[in-house]
């Protein structure tokens, strides 16, 4: 059975590599009709687009936007309706990192983050859910992190993730009556540039406290992703689902 009908249309943020990538590779693979891929770096965005071009016979088109500026979002939006005529799916992954212990966090580290995570993800819902709503149907995956109960050197980003979870679960609410659902995903260690790029001694460390001994794959978050915004989740809503391993039950 396919995940998606026929003439769906997604959208996917950050979408260069690591999740954002595995995800819209995934979409393509399932058979999405047209899928909008955004991220910030126009080079690294047409190298990924060009890839995922050959997974299958989707229609991709690849959009550069900074979702922390709400005007270029809803320009990007509404580029991405005239373009295709409809937004069923929207996946928001775009997201960055500052780490820094909390008393050596600046206003700059603070508001770069929240402004990323937690503020793109309300401006691409707020240009989006309008749009599904007078379809009366939409599926929304917002990207959180288990890192949303606390991490040492993350308060910016806990603090991002964390409102990610709480949004979701209000948009989930009052989009029920339009068949818009909107869920959440909260990954752990999982194998992309961003966790390579931290220290190999406490990598090890991190795979070592797992109860699987391994990261998980951008693959494995993108089937979950993927099942949650198809055809097939419809009556799930306003859940946010921990993909850690085991490691945070």
């Amino acid at each position: 059975m396919k995940l998606f009908a026929e003439g769906r249309t997604a959208v996917v943020t950050g979408c260069s590599q690591g999740i954002g990538f595995a995800i819209a590779k995934k979409f393509i693979e399932e058979d999405i009709s047209s899928i909008a891929v955004i991220d910030l770096d126009r080079t690294q965005l047409d190298a990924a687009a060009e890839k995922l071009s050959g997974f299958g016979r989707a229609n991709v088109l690849a959009l550069t936007c900074d979702v922390a500026d709400a005007g270029a979002v809803r320009r990007t939006v509404h580029a991405i309706q005239e373009h295709f005529g409809r937004i069923d799916i929207l996946v928001n992954n775009a997201g960055i990192t500052r780490d820094r212990i909390f008393h050596k966090m600046d206003d700059r580290d603070w508001d770069a983050v929240i402004r990323v995570n937690l503020y793109g993800v309300f401006h691409m819902c707020s240009a989006v859910m309008p749009l599904m709503r007078n379809r009366n149907y939409g599926r929304i995956v917002n990207m959180s992190s288990v890192s949303a109960y606390g991490n040492a050197g993350q308060a910016n980003y806990a603090a991002s993730k964390a409102g990610i979870i709480g949004l979701t679960k209000t948009l989930a609410k009052e989009g029920a009556r339009k068949n818009v659902l909107v869920n959440a995903v909260s990954p752990d260690m999982i194998d992309t540039p961003m966790m390579r790029a931290v220290p190999e001694e406490l990598l090890k460390q991190y795979v070592e406290s797992s109860p699987m001994l391994r990261m998980g794959t951008p693959e494995e978050v993108a089937n979950l992703v993927a099942f949650l915004s198809s055809e097939q989740a419809s009556y799930i809503n306003g859940t946010n689902i921990d993909i850690s391993g085991g490691k945070r039950t």
